[in-house]
């Protein structure tokens, strides 16, 4: 359980159209490597492999950052 993750997952919720989101836990062995660079900062966001945020969603930064990916692939 991830109150933190649920909360950001419904903000972004009216965008779920315009990208793909993968969960990852964090705390399951095989992601050690997460585990060990986020434990204190979840939830963590990555945008096309890159790093874009924590703790929050920051609504701005990420339609910045989504609008500039989606003018990329056009």
């Amino acid at each position: 359980p991830c109150p933190l993750c649920d909360e950001a997952k419904e903000v972004l919720e009216p965008y779920k159209r315009r990208f793909l989101l993968q969960e990852v836990d964090i705390t399951l062995p095989e992601n050690s490597v997460w585990y060990d660079k986020y434990k204190y900062d979840i939830p963590v966001f990555h945008l096309n492999g890159k790093f874009l945020m924590k703790h929050q969603v920051d609504i701005q930064k990420f339609e910045n950052q989504l609008r500039k990916v989606e003018l990329q692939n056009e």
